[in-house]
């Protein structure tokens, strides 16, 4: 097996731990308030993450933390969870998935208007065409649109500048560290917006508490895999296997919840896929033409 073939399966490995994160999520979310699952997942992600730090011999506190751009990533990262969490409990599970695909898309567009990146008219038009694959997603304007539906676009907004700050930072905060940083932010945000929406304190069971500890373990399973697949053959390739994630995501949204696409979601999904998809690998040839 190819180092390529190896990064791939990892990939989509990962994909599925997400997938299978969100479900359990969304499962959670049928009787924990969002900002309740919110501050439980930092909480049990940031035990996660200082158990692997140590258990990798690395130091938990960096001074790096307070670092204004750090802080930043952290910002978004907390407000694009807010928005996906809180539209997990709302829509189906294949939507918000949906929403969230575009991400690439808008990352590409914004490197493109805030970090002085080159983007060709062929990307373009490809961000552009996956946009609209968006809009056939959502539907506004039709008796099929949901409000809770703008809940996930502002999930995928809010990833997006976190990806969009973290090409920014100079690699000098390991990955650990700064899913660390987030986690940890999580919590005191999921408290407060506990607090000032005056949502109930729900005391988990142990069976629910297992649940969580089921999503906190393979949301670090799939952050490792990740790792792991882009440290492995073509990263233009590898990277484009990130879209089987809707694959599970329907999955997990049909076998868990009884969820059935129409045809025009689907259309929409394949739409954003194939844009993404196209935008990753234009813009690894350009890359790779740059350096030739």
């Amino acid at each position: 097996m190819t180092d390529t073939l190896r990064g791939a399966a990892l990939m989509v490995g990962s994909m599925a731990c997400f997938a299978l994160e969100d479900g359990l999520i969304k499962a959670l979310s049928g009787t924990f308030p969002a900002a309740q699952i919110i501050w439980m997942l930092g909480l049990g992600g940031s035990l996660a993450f200082v158990g692997w730090l140590i258990a990798t011999g690395q130091t938990v506190w960096s001074p790096h933390y307070l670092r204004p751009q750090v802080l930043l990533r952290s910002g978004f990262e907390v407000a694009g969870t807010l928005c996906f969490v809180s539209a997990l409990a709302l829509i189906p599970l294949a939507t918000a998935s949906a929403v969230i695909q575009a991400t690439p898309l808008v990352v590409a567009m914004g490197a493109a208007v805030f970090l002085g990146a080159r983007v060709g008219w062929r990307r373009w038009l490809a961000i552009g065409v996956g946009f609209a694959g968006v809009l056939i997603i959502l539907r506004p304007g039709s008796s099929a649109f949901d409000p809770a539906t703008l809940l996930a676009v502002g999930g995928m907004l809010g990833l997006a500048a976190r990806d969009l700050v973290t090409r920014t930072m100079p690699g000098i905060v390991s990955g650990a560290r700064l899913s660390l940083h987030a986690f940890a932010s999580l919590v005191p945000a999921g408290l407060l917006l506990q607090f000032l929406t005056g949502a109930s304190w729900v005391i988990p069971d142990a069976a629910q508490i297992g649940i969580l500890a089921v999503a906190v373990a393979v949301g670090m399973v799939g952050y490792l895999a990740i790792v792991g697949a882009t440290r492995l053959g073509d990263i233009s390739v590898v990277s484009s296997f990130r879209y089987s994630r809707m694959l599970f995501a329907l999955i997990v949204g049909m076998v868990a919840f009884g969820e059935r696409p129409d045809a025009l979601m689907i259309v929409g999904v394949v739409i954003v896929i194939g844009s993404g998809v196209f935008t990753l690998l234009r813009e690894a040839r350009l890359r790779a033409a740059s350096q030739a």
